[in-house]
């Protein structure tokens, strides 16, 4: 099985940049609390570090 991490978004992206927003979006998470399960990939990654504020990652 590869490798998971789940990401929770725990700040709104109201007033945010939007890049940080694409960002977001891109990784599945839609509203606040909302938790998913990304692949550990460098893409993935990449996105999460660009708004890192915003998230809190497990695992």
């Amino acid at each position: 099985m590869a490798n998971t991490v789940k990401v929770t978004l725990i700040k709104s992206t109201n007033g945010r940049l939007a890049n940080h927003k694409a960002c977001v979006k891109g990784l599945g998470l839609r509203r606040i609390n909302h938790t998913v399960e990304v692949l550990d990939t460098p893409e993935n990654r990449g996105m999460i570090n660009k708004a890192y504020y915003l998230l809190r990652v497990e695992g």
